[in-house]
């Protein structure tokens, strides 16, 4: 698994109170890179859970009792001419705007989302706190790269009982990841629990639909699958995400099929960037509907797109006992093509003619 919490030492924090926000950024505990690699693993553990707590924000309140709470995933990459750039902030700076407002908070401002993000890694980056660029990344397409994963979310003030959030804090860490899915087989599985349903949170990034798919995920692992999939809640049918990721299916017809966004989908940066790039290279995309027995019949590739997991393939899905193969098992041309285009344009090793990557170094 990628994630790791081995949080770089500048944190970024602001605070909502009621009129405005506040900003800050606060330099936790923390030692030169070179004199944290050499600690031993008691010591290295004891500093970077100092850097974890906050004795100022309360241990009891909405976030922490239900669950209410909303965060983003973004990635800042190193380039291949050595320096550092963010993924598209502005399209995360907007649907954490639009998650915070779904759960009734004061939206958090655009630019002062994609700033923070910026400095922060800025900060840490002067501290020593960076990645460089390997050139064996280029060997396996950056499957298998490192990058800065960013994560920005709100935690609410303190308080018991069901309530909404007035004065949240939104908070900014940084920690160093690899790559999110492991090696060997990419099969998948049709889970039988439900991540969302109509009228529900399941178009907001919110922290509480990740319970579902933490426990769907860990089921479908156990079963000896790297993924498990979601069919929608009311027709049982329909294909709709991963555990944590929007999925894709290219038919037989060359049309490239993707769930219609909707209040149980989540909008996906990763999943809209495809999108284009699909169309860029006049390949027909379909944002609609399509159900378990249509990709059985139709799909001959099958990927999962997400800030992790960037565009992986999938060469299997099985359904109530029926194993559905795509490309016979390998990964197909145009998951490929898309794959190595978007990890190009993010690692700065081809152009970014459409202007996504933001340079912080």
């Amino acid at each position: 698994m990628a994630f790791s919490l081995s949080s770089y030492p500048v944190t970024y924090r602001a605070k909502y109170n009621g009129k405005g926000w506040s900003e800050e950024f606060l330099e936790k505990p923390h030692k030169t890179p070179a004199e944290e690699a050499a600690l031993g693993a008691e010591a290295a553990a004891d500093l970077l859970d100092s850097r974890n707590f906050y004795p100022d924000m309360p241990l009891v309140g909405y976030t922490t009792q239900y669950g209410l709470s909303c965060f983003e995933g973004l990635k800042a990459l190193p380039q291949k001419d050595g320096g550092l750039a963010i993924f598209r902030p502005d399209r995360n700076a907007a649907r954490f705007n639009k998650s915070m407002a779904g759960l009734y908070m004061p939206g958090f401002p655009e630019d002062a989302f994609v700033k923070a993000c910026v400095e922060t890694v800025k900060r840490n980056a002067a501290l020593g706190f960076t990645l460089p660029y390997k050139a064996e990344w280029e060997k396996d397409s950056f499957m298998t790269a490192d990058s800065i994963y960013i994560r920005p979310f709100t935690y609410a003030e303190g308080g018991i009982g069901v309530n909404i959030c007035h004065t949240p804090w939104v908070v900014i860490v940084t920690t160093p990841v690899s790559s999110y899915f492991s090696g060997g087989k990419s099969e998948a599985v049709i889970t039988e629990r439900i991540r969302a349903t109509p009228k529900g949170t399941g178009w907001i990034k919110a922290a509480s639909n990740y319970v579902i798919s933490a426990l769907a995920k860990h089921e479908a692992a156990d079963a000896g699958f790297m993924e498990c999939v979601f069919l929608d809640a009311t027709h049982r049918k329909y294909v709709e995400e991963g555990s944590s990721c929007n999925i894709f299916f290219y038919l037989k017809s060359g049309e490239l099929v993707t769930p219609a966004l909707g209040d149980t989908i989540l909008p996906g940066i990763t999943r809209s960037s495809i999108i284009e790039l699909a169309k860029d290279r006049k390949v027909k995309v379909a944002e609609r509907p399509i159900a378990i027995d249509e990709v059985f019949a139709e799909a001959k590739e099958c990927f999962v797109s997400g800030t992790a997991a960037g565009a992986t393939p999938i060469e299997s899905l099985t359904y109530q006992g029926k194993k559905a193969v795509f490309n016979g098992g390998k990964v197909g041309e145009l998951t490929a093509e898309l794959r190595d285009t978007l990890k190009g344009i993010q690692y700065g090793a081809r152009p970014d003619t459409k202007g996504w990557m933001v340079r912080v170094v």
